[in-house]
């Protein structure tokens, strides 16, 4: 066979994996993307709206961090979508497609609105909030662990079973919000115990949200202890990386699964007590707003590692408030800001290909050679 002919049975480029990018490489490669993002995103305002993109992104920060008040409202939301983050993170690191996070941050601030609504005139503050820490951690972990034991024992397909758990969370919140309603039918709890604060998570130097967000900032530091140093944490990669390899060795696969679902759980129930108790101090169907299916991207951009996954989180809720800030001030359409946001998260999720593939090109052939 000619080298022309082999030539032209080719493809004319094919995707290699790279060697590792030295980091201020791989962080170059980002930044990039997200300069590109904004210009192709001044180019799609001028076109759709007419308006000046400078303008629209001074709006986007103002809507971020234009007050004290929001900037308070931006880290709270940031701590909520890393706590859930994290609580994915040991399970997707070990291939364990856990999509029923939202389910398990439901169920969690489920058992805190009920310790609230049935013990908040019975016992003490600090009875009542140990008693509400203890039943969302467990009713998370509980939430979590069943799939992870179906997983282990007759190998279900967990992605289906996750998801599915996610609905019926849906309506048993549905259910006791309706039946614990107030006033009576209703279907909303509305503010719990709002004379009494029975349950309520106090006050930190005089800032309603930063207990909330120095837990989530303790759990930060934990998870990334427990993943990069600690033995469960080396199960954790082994088996990720190869179930046979993680046996061949010892590790008992059936109990990694278990145990990583149960402590993955048990975060999104803490996620929901903090919704429930620090937040909201209510809960409805919709307390947990899409944060769980958020959290996959977070976790995936992060690459599981809990320091990266703190400013994928910031950079995702900055442009859901700068967005939203977007559409009230030009009296645009959710569906701009939206395309904005999709934009640039989509430039940001392409970098991460060109940072670990490039792209190499068919060679020419000059000549015939028989």
């Amino acid at each position: 066979m000619s080298k022309l002919t082999k030539s032209a049975n080719e493809p004319l480029f094919h995707i290699v994996k790279r060697d590792a990018l030295p980091a201020w490489l791989a962080w170059a490669i980002r930044i990039g993307s997200i300069v590109a993002a904004l210009i192709v995103c001044a180019l799609v305002t001028v076109v759709l709206t007419g308006e000046n993109p400078i303008e629209v992104y001074a709006t986007m920060i103002d809507g971020a961090i234009g007050s004290n008040r929001r900037i308070w409202g931006l880290f709270q939301n940031v701590a909520m979508l890393l706590c859930i983050s994290l609580a994915v993170t040991p399970a997707f690191k070990m291939r364990f497609w856990n999509i029923g996070a939202e389910g398990q941050a439901l169920i969690g601030g489920l058992a805190t609105a009920a310790c609230m609504i049935l013990f908040g005139d019975k016992l003490p503050q600090p009875v009542l909030l140990i008693v509400m820490f203890a039943t969302s951690i467990i009713a998370g972990a509980i939430w979590g662990f069943i799939p992870a034991f179906f997983k282990a024992k007759w190998n279900t397909n967990e992605t289906l079973f996750t998801l599915m758990m996610n609905y019926i969370a849906i309506q048993l919140v549905s259910f006791f919000t309706y039946k614990y309603s107030v006033p009576k039918g209703s279907g909303q709890l509305g503010v719990i115990n709002r004379a009494t604060e029975a349950g309520w998570l106090p006050q930190l130097g005089g800032h309603n949200y930063l207990l909330n967000i120095v837990i989530v900032l303790g759990v930060t530091v934990f998870m990334y202890v427990y993943l990069k140093y600690s033995k469960h944490g080396y199960e954790i990669s082994v088996v990720g990386e190869s179930e046979n390899t993680a046996r061949y060795i010892g590790i008992n696969v059936k109990k990694v699964i278990m145990r990583t679902m149960l402590l993955s759980g048990a975060i999104c129930g803490l996620t929901g007590l903090l919704l429930v108790s620090g937040t909201d101090h209510t809960l409805t169907r919709d307390t947990i707003e899409g944060r769980g299916f958020t959290a996959i991207m977070v976790s995936w951009l992060g690459k599981f590692n809990p320091v990266h996954m703190i400013l994928t989180s910031f950079l995702l809720v900055f442009l859901q408030k700068g967005a939203i800030e977007i559409s009230t001030d030009f009296g645009l359409n959710n569906s701009f800001s939206d395309i904005i946001t999709g934009i640039i998260i989509f430039f940001i999720i392409g970098s991460e290909f060109f940072i670990n593939y490039t792209v190499k090109f068919r060679e020419s052939k000059k000549g015939v050679n028989a």
